[in-house]
Parts: structure tokens; sequence; C-alpha cells
């Protein structure tokens, strides 16, 4: 089945949809860069459900992302829609390693998210820099105190303890 026929079919389920999708992206019977065209085309929802089919696939095998997906989920972290920022966060988190070179628009964009509204597009911001900050990234000296500054304007605990486990790594 198509992806573009599986996303708008009413009758699969959004979690069915992201397993679906996932898997056709793992097994490459549906390429990174196929994904992204939909994702581009689509309304907010296709476009949040493409990303996390994305985060999904990346979870389990970072390597089937590519510059152009990076530079896309760089990008929609400054979509409006709260989901959009937090796929395309976690999507960043899980393949950071892979592009440390290629980091500077998503770090904008996720410090940028650390002030937004949504407890989860923080929590998934904190997440992916907390990963970043991790990679040794060339950026890691003024990070790492601006992840602190961070978490102690942060109010929730559970996101404090993301850039609290981050710099204790990186202290090491």
């Amino acid at each position: 089945m198509e992806p573009i026929l599986i996303l708008a079919d009413k009758s699969i389920k959004p979690k069915e949809k992201t397993e679906i999708l996932s898997t056709m992206l793992l097994d490459n019977s549906l390429t990174i860069d196929q994904l992204i065209e939909i994702a581009k085309k689509g309304k907010d929802p296709v476009k949040a459900t493409c990303i996390e089919v994305m985060e999904y696939a990346t979870q389990k095998r970072p390597e089937v992302a590519s510059l152009k997906c990076i530079e896309f989920v760089s990008e929609t972290l400054a979509e409006k829609a709260p989901r959009i920022k937090w796929e395309s966060a976690k999507v960043i988190g899980n393949t950071c390693h892979l592009f440390p070179d290629h980091l500077e628009k998503a770090l904008m964009n996720l410090l940028l998210n650390t002030e937004h509204s949504g407890t989860v597009v923080r929590w998934s911001a904190a997440y992916a820099l907390g990963k970043i900050l991790l990679i040794k990234h060339k950026n890691n000296p003024e990070l790492a105190p601006t992840l602190e500054s961070i978490c102690q304007r942060e109010e929730k605990n559970s996101i404090q303890k993301i850039y609290l486990a981050a710099l204790k790594k990186v202290k090491k």
C-alpha cells in the first residue's frame, strides 16, 4: 500500500499508521526522502505523523536518517504545532551523533523551544539538547552553561533531570 494512502485511511488508527510506515522505512520499502516529501506537502497532522515515523525508525536504527532528514527536522522545530516540534526534537536526539557538523539550526530552534509553554515540547528539547551535549559538539563550551541556566529556571523536575543527567555525564 502506498504511504499516502495509509496516511489518508481513516480505518487505520494513528499509532498503527506510525508502526506500518516506520516498518516500511526500516525495511527500505519507503525512503526517508519520500517521507519528507509527503510531510512537506501535508497539513500539520500528516506532517507530525511523518516526523513521528522518522522518530520511531531512528530510535531503532538511527542510520535511516540522512542529512536531508536532519535539515528538515531542524526546520520543523520552528513550526507552530507542538506535536511537530516535539517529534522533530526526538529525531534530532536520536540522530545528532551522526551529523555533529550540521546541528547549528537545530541548536538554535531547540534553545527557542526550551521557552515553549508546552511541557512535552520543553521535555523533547531537553532530550535533544542533552544528546547534543553528550556528542562533544563544537558548541559544547557554550552549551553546557546555557543548559545549566535553562535547567535552573525550568519548573518541571522531569525536565530538570534530563539536563542534570547530561551535564553530569559531560563533567566526568
